[in-house]
């Protein structure tokens, strides 16, 4: 591990403790879960992760229309004048 220094401010800190002592965890820890839950939700997804969450979704969702490859751009316009 990489040691840092972070200044908090007193009610960011008054709040890291209660929350790390209600979670039984050091307030270290809930740093380092907390900036995995930053990098996670900031978009930056390895290509081998995205490819396997498309392939995942795939034939998940149904519209109930059996042209949607052939008119693709004619229902996304539509969907963006509702």
């Amino acid at each position: 591990m990489i040691r840092t220094q972070v200044q908090l401010t007193e009610e960011q800190a008054r709040a890291l403790r209660n929350l790390a002592s209600a979670r039984q965890v050091s307030v270290a820890e809930l740093i380092r879960q907390s900036v995995d839950t930053l990098i996670r939700s900031s978009g930056t997804i390895d290509a081998g992760e995205r490819r396997r969450r498309a392939i995942a979704a795939t034939g998940r969702f149904h519209s109930g229309a059996s042209d949607i490859s052939a008119k693709h751009d004619e229902y996304l316009a539509e969907a963006f004048q509702e």
